[in-house]
């Protein structure tokens, strides 16, 4: 059995086995909901979920607002420097939680808690304490619960971090990207090291009991020297947890990324440097390797999550325990509860006016059946454990896995050969070399993928 923590980087394998795939923080994929989605299935899976209170629930609040464009982003966002703006959302996520717990009951406890965006943090102190009011009103909070937001530096001053945390935030992850000013300027976002320094400082000092700070590789102006500062910078700093993102360039699906020179992007031979340093610095710090492009120090809770085999994969990222349901709120947001996901409205005014009818405002998703369980549980495995063992998947789904899964098995077999996986009697394991691969052994068992391929709106593997 491999170490967990291991990663091993074969540009051959990379070569031959790379390309593009779903990041798999769900499955089916977003992708894969359909207009033709009845929002009544969302509202009878809403009332189910009040028949199962004792079942571990996670809430998202998704905060679209931005003061200003970063030019790489793809997330759903508004930018806007009218602070009224989050004032009136605040009202539209009281009312949607109002229409939410209508169905399931108010005070469902929750595990998670996760403010994403855009911004969460252009929401001022007094509408955080509103619509923490609002949630303590419709929820009850675990004791030991995982609560975090996303925040941007450029908007939070320590004494912020400190009000955050006494509503009872433990969890926040900062937005780094990078320190090289040269790439600032080229992405539109200048943030200083000496600020985002003093903010971890102060989330620690203040008890959050997790630091995540984000870096892309791949962005305009980026060199070999420049980034090894950046991230010489960010070990320094100590955080408890680093995404390093790969930089997708799609003009054609994310505006702002036209502001971007294509000619000032690195080529593939720099990016390929840039993570291999990245891999190698981090590992020297006491960084160990979850999956994708996560990092985490041997103590963090998620690295010893996966260790102990409760790592987890939602929406939002990897979890150290099983998040169960998420209701989701506000636009462009996706729930998942029992066999339903399901995803808001994603323009604002549509988001409003379903709001002001008093309609929840799902505009389309999926049901799931057996068979989507099934490959769910395989992926996850996969892309939490690199491994999954068939007797446990056989026992869960009463199905001989082999057999089952005859097509995925042959065509992973050249993965096999090439020592990225290890195929077994009772299951696969995927080796140091093929970690970085995960994903396109997780795409062998995605039933979706084979009706109806879609790579070019995926991000590259590796």
């Amino acid at each position: 059995m491999q170490a967990f923590g291991e990663i091993e980087l074969d540009p051959t394998l990379i070569e031959r086995f790379g390309g593009r795939g779903p990041r798999y923080t769900s499955y089916p994929t977003a992708d894969r909901f359909t207009p033709g989605f009845d929002p009544a299935q969302y509202t009878q899976a809403l009332l189910e979920r009040a028949g199962r209170r004792q079942d571990p629930l996670g809430l998202y609040l998704h905060i679209p607002f931005c003061r200003t464009i970063c030019y790489y982003c793809g997330c759903n966002k508004i930018g806007t420097k009218q602070q009224g703006k989050s004032g009136e959302y605040i009202q539209a996520l009281k009312r949607e939680m109002e229409l939410v717990t209508l169905l399931t009951g108010r005070g469902q406890r929750i595990s998670h808690l996760h403010f994403g965006g855009g911004t969460p943090t252009f929401m001022l102190d007094e509408e955080f304490v509103e619509i923490f009011d609002a949630i303590s009103r419709h929820f009850e909070f675990s004791e030991d619960g995982e609560y975090s937001i996303e925040i941007d530096p450029r908007t939070v001053t320590p004494a912020r971090l400190w009000t955050l945390r006494g509503l009872g935030l433990n969890r926040v992850s900062l937005g780094i990207q990078d320190f090289d000013p040269a790439v600032q300027r080229a992405v539109n976002r200048i943030q200083s090291y000496e600020d985002t320094r003093e903010l971890i400082e102060t989330s620690r000092n203040a008890g959050f009991r997790s630091i995540n700070v984000d870096l892309i590789y791949g962005l305009p102006k980026q060199t070999v020297e420049g980034f090894r500062r950046t991230l010489e910078l960010t070990i320094d700093a100590n955080p408890d947890r680093v995404a390093l993102y790969h930089y997708a360039h799609l003009p054609q699906l994310f505006k702002p990324q036209r502001r971007i020179n294509e000619e000032e992007l690195p080529s593939a031979e720099i990016r390929a440097r840039l993570f291999d340093m990245a891999v190698s610095m981090f590992r020297e710090a006491g960084y160990a390797y979850l999956g994708l492009d996560h990092f985490a120090r041997a103590d963090d809770e998620l690295a010893v999550a996966q260790r102990e085999g409760r790592l987890h994969r939602n929406f939002q990222g990897y979890c150290s325990h099983d998040s169960g349901d998420l209701i989701a709120l506000g636009v462009s947001s996706i729930s998942a509860v029992g066999s339903v996901q399901a995803q808001n409205e994603k323009s604002l005014d549509a988001y409003y006016r379903r709001i002001a009818e008093g309609e929840l405002p799902i505009i389309r998703g999926i049901a799931l059946g057996n068979d989507d369980f099934l490959r769910r549980d395989v992926i996850q495995s996969l892309m939490c454990n690199f491994r999954v063992w068939w007797p446990e998947i056989e026992a869960r789904h009463r199905i001989s896995a082999p057999g089952y899964f005859a097509d995925a098995l042959a065509e992973l077999a050249p993965m096999h050969d090439a020592g990225a996986i290890r195929i077994l009697d009772d299951g696969i394991e995927v080796l140091p070399r093929g970690r970085l691969l995960v994903r396109a052994v997780a795409m062998a068992f995605d039933r979706y993928l084979k009706h109806a391929p879609a790579a070019g709106t995926y991000s590259k593997i590796a």
